[in-house]
């Protein structure tokens, strides 16, 4: 067979040449309802969590940890690291239009509430939220992003976000694209609920629940000693009873009254003391677990780690700020993606929202930058932006000043030619050159020392020469430059000849 294609499906072919033109290259082939494993009956598609699939419940066992002191603090800790970077719109390719449109729109945003819900996306693997849209002007955009409680939603068979409303029924209601974005960790095909990092978290909480409650019975049995209390063998029950309440109160409060015919016995606890240590060591295990789940290590939370150790840990754990990182800004340019296609068009480029961390500044590089702009050095808004990463804006570039075409170097330039200025200056010596300056000069001088203000100078020099215009006064001034620089350079040689 000389044509060439794809089997698309079992009984379909498709030659190379007609590609372009059918849509059958972009269907699945492998889709659930084709599937021959039998797990897909239903339209909900279940959460794959292995530890909700255990204990037959949703996300919210997940949220119950949250009330774990060192669970909820590494939470905190995961998302004051987001917080702490810096943000903002980089505008690249987009039109300055459409960049200002979405700064301006952000302005008004509570951006570290919104950043704060859609953190929770790495803790349960997805976070649902829903766009609140606005008409303002003749533009349409969302006045607030609002997260959602995530067992609140499922994903179907294709995909897809369902709503678990009340009329909806089990296959729950659709949810519109335009209203509902999903920020989700590792999230693929086969589970787009991502990943929940609390999972890891789950078993280490419950055993360091169950490990601390029989240390506390375990502390309480061994921790004190046992007194013992000895009656005759006719003694009653009432006798009994009334050491035992005898003993108890000698336990709280230290003092007993107890008849003179009973004896005490106090015995220490001893042979214990391994016993606790494997309550210890079991915690300190859990401990570890969560701290290596939550935040990728355990160095900076231990007392036995030095600071190299610690600081091997940072580093992982800013690996995880990162990711964290990246979940929020896609999720914000999901958004702003809307915004531009529903406003400005789908074929118009969007800005970009980035968060990063400020570098440090180099200390001996900005001294040095510092030195070399006292010595006359000029660098360029682009240096500064490239080497102590500024955003446009942040630096006012200034043109230079312009000194007027009479008195900048580049005018007189073009006008005298340097061989004949050579010439005319070894012609000239220093006392006719001083004479003609002061010819020149004299007038000029006198105007200026008569003019109480700018104005009135200005005036007085056009009274000195009344038939020039401006253009020849322009001239004049220059020449009278030249004459008085060329003056001082014969007198500076002269001096030193002498």
């Amino acid at each position: 067979m000389n044509n060439k294609g794809l089997w698309v499906s079992p009984t379909e072919f498709v030659n190379f040449a007609d590609a372009k033109h059918d849509k059958l290259l972009s269907r699945h082939i492998a889709t659930r309802d084709r599937s021959s494993s039998g797990a897909f009956g239903s339209a909900n598609l279940p959460n794959p969590d292995p530890i909700l699939k255990a204990q037959g419940k949703d996300i919210t066992v997940y949220r119950d940890l949250r009330s774990s002191a060192l669970v909820g603090g590494n939470i905190r800790r995961r998302k004051a690291s987001v917080l702490a970077l810096e943000r903002g719109i980089k505008r690249g390719n987009a039109p300055v239009k459409v960049e200002r449109f979405v700064r301006d729109w952000m302005l008004d945003l509570d951006l570290d509430r919104i950043i704060r819900e859609l953190l929770d996306a790495p803790l349960f693997g997805y976070q649902p939220v829903e766009l609140m849209w606005q008409p303002v002007g003749g533009y349409l955009m969302p006045s607030d992003l609002l997260g959602k409680p995530a067992e609140w939603f499922f994903y179907d068979k294709e995909n897809q976000l369902r709503f678990r409303s009340q009329d909806g029924g089990q296959e729950g209601e659709l949810c519109d694209p335009q209203r509902f974005i999903v920020a989700r960790q590792d999230a693929t095909y086969a589970n787009p609920y991502g990943f929940p990092d609390l999972s890891m978290c789950f078993w280490p909480a419950m055993f360091m629940k169950g490990g601390l409650k029989f240390w506390v019975q375990f502390t309480e049995k061994y921790g004190s000693p046992w007194v013992i209390g000895k009656h005759p063998r006719g003694a009653t029950d009432a006798e009994t009873d009334l050491l035992l309440d005898s003993l108890e109160a000698m336990v709280q409060d230290a003092v007993a009254a107890i008849p003179d015919d009973s004896s005490i016995e106090i015995k220490e606890a001893s042979g214990k003391a391994g016993s606790a240590t494997v309550y210890r060591e079991l915690l300190e295990y859990c401990r570890s677990e969560i701290n290596v789940a939550m935040l990728g290590q355990n160095q900076t939370t231990e007392k036995e780690s030095n600071r190299a150790s610690a600081e091997a840990g940072a580093e992982v754990t800013k690996d995880i700020r990162d990711g964290d990182a990246g979940i929020v800004a896609t999720a914000i340019n999901a958004v702003i993606r809307r915004i531009v296609d529903i406003n400005f068009g789908e074929h118009v480029v969007a800005p970009v929202y980035e968060l990063w961390e400020q570098e440090e500044i180099d200390k001996v590089l900005a001294e040095r930058d510092k030195s070399l702009s006292e010595s006359g050095v000029k660098f360029t808004p682009q240096y500064f932006k490239r080497t102590y990463n500024l955003q446009d804006g942040d630096i006012v570039e200034t043109a230079p000043a312009d000194t007027g075409p009479a008195f900048a170097e580049p005018t007189l330039k073009p006008i005298l030619d340097q061989v004949a200025l050579d010439q005319v200056i070894d012609s000239l010596s220093a006392e006719q050159l001083q004479e003609q300056s002061e010819k020149l000069v004299a007038p000029v001088l006198e105007a200026l020392q008569r003019g109480r203000s700018d104005s009135e100078a200005l005036g007085l020099l056009a009274e000195v020469y009344p038939q020039m215009d401006d253009q020849s006064l322009q001239q004049t001034l220059a020449r009278l430059l030249f004459i008085a620089d060329t003056w001082g350079r014969l007198s500076a040689s002269a001096d030193r000849e002498d």
